[in-house]
């Protein structure tokens, strides 16, 4: 499913790279009870998920963001012939993500600003691509902006580590040697309508991306929703966050002012209509509405 929208003065679009089924939901977010899956099942299915198999359905997508004459994107996906020892569903793929790229009106040398809302291998494959046995930036033109706190955790600190880490010899460290990374921690502004900040938890560096333009909020939240039922249940994180109570806390803060601010909720992996209002309920949250 596509999705063009203009929020303020901010071009809005949706470049799916992959759709499939992911995690059980038991394994992804072991704490959720499982009649919550149940109860909810009229709205989760099948966007979200899978009675049958009991799986997590998930997107893995590029948001492509045109503020202030310039193109930005969040987050790259996972990348074509990637070796991802213990993610099989990540090996090897070959999509014709940069045709789909091309299709929304954005070749590769027209990105100005890639934002990798942190370092793991499904929101960096794409800053790469493979020309003559080598691995180039994908957008030769772009300033990679990454978070210092993952890449001092993930990031190369010698060729023999970057050897034994295929995620940063073939996605990171290609940015670095070519110069293209720009480190940040706490905020960083990227223009009037588009700033980052820090939101610890589910990686040492994870972070948002807030959207103010007119009278339009929205905040990408990357990887600090893996599925709608954690808006309903914000306490319990997934299986893949490293600091889960962390991550917990900054789930609830983040949810806590989109819906006292009217921002539109974009998390990284949600299918459907991919972004929705909250509001609070009781010591929780739920979906007002999902964007149009």
């Amino acid at each position: 499913m596509d999705m063009k929208m203009t929020w303020g003065e901010v071009e809005v679009r949706r470049v799916v790279e992959l759709e499939a089924p992911f995690l059980p939901a038991a394994a992804l977010v072991p704490g959720v009870p499982a009649e919550r899956w149940r109860e909810n099942e009229d709205w989760l299915a099948p966007d979200f998920w899978d009675p049958g198999s009991g799986r997590v359905m998930a997107a893995v997508q590029t948001w492509v963001l045109r503020s202030e004459g310039r193109t930005v994107l969040v987050d790259t996906g996972v990348g074509n012939g990637r070796v991802r020892p213990g993610a099989p569903h990540f090996e090897n793929l070959d999509t014709d993500f940069l045709d789909r790229l091309a299709a929304a009106g954005v070749r590769p040398e027209d990105v100005d600003v890639v934002v990798n809302t942190h370092l793991h291998a499904d929101h960096v494959g794409w800053n790469t691509r493979e020309r003559d046995g080598e691995w180039v930036p994908s957008f030769p033109n772009a300033t990679y902006l990454m978070p210092s706190a993952d890449h001092a955790h993930f990031g190369p600190r010698g060729a023999d580590e970057e050897s034994r880490d295929p995620v940063l010899a073939d996605s990171v460290a290609p940015v670095d040697r070519a110069g293209r990374t720009l480190l940040w921690s706490g905020t960083h502004r990227i223009d009037a309508h588009l700033t980052l900040e820090a939101a610890p938890g589910h990686t040492p560096g994870s972070s948002v991306l807030r959207l103010a333009s007119g009278g339009d909020r929205a905040v990408f939240v990357g990887d600090l929703l893996h599925t709608p039922v954690q808006i309903l249940e914000p306490a319990h994180s997934s299986c893949l966050c490293e600091d889960p109570r962390q991550a917990a806390e900054t789930r609830v803060r983040i949810l806590g002012r989109a819906a006292d601010e009217r921002e539109l909720v974009v998390p990284a992996h949600f299918r459907g209509a991919g972004a929705a209002e909250v509001r609070r309920a009781g010591g929780r949250f739920a979906i007002s509405r999902w964007a149009a």
